[in-house]
């Protein structure tokens, strides 16, 4: 007797699509992680015509992609301790406002908080995220030269710090913008030196060389130098170094780090 046929399972409908239009949404932001960021115009210019036509799947590609975050908004929370109610949160390069969101209800626990960046399509959506809270301040501005009305008690860059090109100033920037005793924090992909300080992880010669050019070609410049200045600035720090997986890069984790400093 032959056994009787058992239809094969198949998803619901409603699935299918949701994985297709998901998968279109990873085509379209490939596709201009492919053509990488334009080298013509302003900074402004450049992130607009890279980052405009990705903006609506910038959320969901970027959360495969851009680990720790969540866990240095956590950590960012425990340094604030019990001065957390009423403080005032910056963060520079917040884009689409997504960091924020991992606050949960404890955004409303701030007394300001105050987003930056310079790229108008990926404000336009933390605009819509943000729209009943009048407490959070969406800002197209520089983060080289801006500078708040009153100064912060807490300030961060999550995947930012690499995509500035002077780097440097807005770091200094936000050194002069942040209350003595603030938490500043960072989560950001980097490089090891050839020779890292003996607490820190050494990465192979072909890691150094391969993941700053990858990530180059989509203005994202990597480098042991940043890591390096934000020890000296803030020499009471926590800093955590890990690895990631890269979305439809099987096998390859780029390195990442943490670091929240308290300035003296």
């Amino acid at each position: 007797m032959s056994a009787p046929d058992i239809p094969s399972p198949r998803l619901p409908a409603a699935d299918t699509q949701a994985k297709r239009r998901g998968l279109g949404a990873d085509l379209r932001v490939l596709l201009h992680l492919l053509r990488g960021q334009p080298k013509d115009g302003d900074q402004r210019a450049r992130l607009e015509a890279f980052y405009g036509p990705q903006a609506g799947d910038y959320d969901a590609f970027r959360d495969r992609l851009l680990h720790g975050r969540e866990a240095l908004i956590g950590e960012i929370q425990a340094a604030l301790g019990n001065a957390l109610p009423g403080a005032h949160l910056i963060e520079l390069g917040g884009g689409t406002g997504r960091n924020l969101e991992f606050f949960g209800p404890r955004i409303d626990d701030f007394g300001q908080v105050t987003l930056v960046d310079l790229c108008p399509a990926l404000l336009e959506q933390a605009r819509r995220k943000f729209a009943e809270r009048e407490h959070v301040h969406i800002i197209e501005a520089d983060a080289t030269s801006w500078q708040p009305e009153q100064p912060a008690d807490a300030i961060y860059c999550a995947y930012s710090l690499t995509m500035i090109p002077d780097w440097r100033a807005a770091l200094a920037n936000a050194i002069a913008m942040l209350k003595p005793g603030g938490i500043f924090g960072v989560v950001d992909f980097y490089v090891s030196a050839a020779h890292p300080p003996a607490d820190q992880i050494r990465h192979n010669a072909l890691a150094r060389a391969f993941w700053p050019r990858w990530f180059a070609h989509d203005g994202v410049h990597l480098n042991p130098v940043q890591l390096a200045a934000l020890r000296e600035h803030f020499p009471e720090h926590q800093l955590t170094e890990a690895r990631a997986p890269v979305p439809y890069l099987p096998g390859l984790a780029v390195p990442y780090y943490r670091f929240v400093g308290r300035k003296l």
